[in-house]
């Protein structure tokens, strides 16, 4: 697991590590935007707690974040060649 290589291996683990590429991505800013529209809304009182709320589900993301990589290694693992994996451990 976590060999740079297993993302080049065949044109299907290109399109597997892709999507996970563009997935993780799209966490990462989806967190990065509700953490500065959260710090936006601390300004006013008024909107402080769904500031907080938008905090709470960006601070989730940045955590799906590795939960992201770590499935794309297990897709990655599990359409990968076994006999090469066995000889390389």
């Amino acid at each position: 697991m976590f060999d740079p290589r297993n993302a080049t291996r065949s044109p299907a683990t290109q399109r597997i590590y892709a999507c996970y590429a563009i997935a993780y991505t799209v966490v990462d800013v989806a967190a990065a935007v509700l953490f500065v529209i959260g710090s936006i809304l601390f300004f006013r009182e008024s909107t402080t707690n769904t500031g907080t709320w938008l905090f709470l589900i960006g601070s989730i993301l940045f955590g799906v974040r590795p939960c992201i990589s770590l499935a794309r290694e297990w897709h990655l693992l599990r359409i990968g060649d076994y006999g090469d994996l066995a000889a390389e451990a």
